[in-house]
């Protein structure tokens, strides 16, 4: 049997970390802030279980060159020679204004869209296990898991995903883990090593 991150490499998984359009705490669609360790933290996260790009997604123009400037640092400054593994991890980074482009950019990719998969702290209709997205990334390519900052995907993005996977339960009733830490657990339930 090939070793999951062989199969990632060879399907096509793909994360979105989506900044736009989400929900703020009083549930207005907002544009949330661009924080370098999650960026930091999805790269590793993507380059420990073999995801083939993460897109950071947010159409402000200032977000967008906060993120390349550090991109730039750990790719070709200072920090490319300082850190060889975090250049290697940064380098399956990119970001787009709009999840409709990332779509478009992983279907010029593989010749047809990903199924869209999205994450969130509720349960939805449409809800499957990670056993079911486990099996969706090793049978059908392409795939791309959606993250919301903020407070949460807006309705829209609910609405047009092929499927929403099942929210990560603690044993409390507080339900609002940081995004990084809900990728790193969701990720590794679908793409970690299970022998």
């Amino acid at each position: 049997m090939k070793p999951l991150n062989e199969l990632s490499e060879k399907k096509g998984i793909y994360v979105g970390l989506v900044h736009y359009p989400v929900y703020n705490k009083h549930k207005e669609v907002v544009v949330a802030s661009i924080t370098t360790i999650d960026i930091h933290d999805f790269s590793r996260i993507a380059r420990t279980y073999g995801v083939d790009k993460v897109y950071v997604v947010t159409p402000l123009k200032a977000q967008q060159e906060l993120a390349r400037k550090m991109f730039s640092h750990w790719m070709s400054g200072y920090g490319a020679g300082y850190n060889p593994t975090r250049k290697e991890a940064i380098s399956r980074i990119g970001v787009n204004d709009s999840v409709e482009e990332v779509i478009r950019e992983i279907e010029s990719l593989h010749g047809k869209g990903p199924k869209v998969i999205i994450t969130g702290a509720k349960a939805y209709k449409k809800c499957i296990s990670y056993e079911e997205a486990r099996e969706m990334t090793r049978k059908e390519g392409p795939v791309l898991i959606l993250f919301g900052t903020g407070w949460g995907l807006e309705k829209s993005l609910v609405e047009k995903a092929d499927f929403v996977l099942a929210p990560i339960q603690g044993n409390t009733d507080y339900n609002h883990l940081p995004v990084r830490a809900a990728a790193a657990i969701a990720i590794d339930r679908i793409l970690g090593d299970r022998d």
